[in-house]
């Protein structure tokens, strides 16, 4: 008389444990961040270097542990891609509002011949103040070149030397607090997308 009534209760304590390893489940997939960048898997520790910010002083990677860390490769006489990368930049950190301070905008020059720091000094700050632009010695920056494994070519467009296009990497690289990289975002990415990427990161 009472076996429907036990099989009935064990039916019902099966589907009630179902259900509570799916809500558990769920809880732990929806505690991952989503990202709108490529996502590195996993993310590498970032080669640690030295170069010069325009104003003479030293840039160290390894000082900028605790905050983001925005990486692009371009040059001052870039027509479009670098320009157009910097201005995404600025509409991003006026985004992030107050939490801009825990986020470092670095740009980093491909064409050291002609990038000198006055020159560097105008064109980022043109865009924010608070941008870096590094150079450094053809051996210091060839080292961070082949750490991110960013590509440079000279392509000259006239017959003077001093006239020539720099084909290079387009993607911003963005770096964790713990100083790995995490993201990339190629050209073109939108600001509210970064902005996005750099609060998930922020939250953690």
């Amino acid at each position: 008389m009472h076996q429907p009534t036990r099989s009935l209760q064990c039916h019902l304590r099966l589907i009630l444990v179902t259900l509570v390893i799916g809500l558990l489940l769920t809880a732990c997939g929806s505690s991952a961040p989503t990202f709108r960048g490529t996502v590195i898997e996993p993310p590498q520790p970032a080669s640690d270097f030295v170069l010069t910010n325009y104003d003479g002083q030293p840039f160290r990677l390894s000082d900028q542990r605790g905050r983001i860390v925005l990486l692009f490769f371009g040059y001052t006489h870039c027509p479009d891609v670098c320009p157009a990368t910097l201005s995404t930049w600025k509409q991003v950190r006026e985004a992030l509002g107050d939490d801009a301070d825990q986020v470092r905008f670095v740009f980093i020059t491909v064409d050291p011949e002609r990038d000198t720091p006055e020159r560097l000094r105008e064109h980022v700050t043109l865009f924010s103040p608070d941008f870096f632009g590094l150079t450094g010695t053809p051996e210091e920056l060839e080292a961070v070149y082949k750490a991110f494994g960013v590509y440079r070519e000279k392509v000259t467009t006239a017959e003077t030397a001093s006239s020539y296009l720099v084909n290079h990497t387009a993607r911003t690289y963005l770096l964790d607090q713990e100083g790995r990289w995490v993201l990339s975002h190629a050209f073109g990415t939108p600001a509210e997308d970064i902005t996005y990427d750099i609060r998930q990161l922020l939250s953690r």
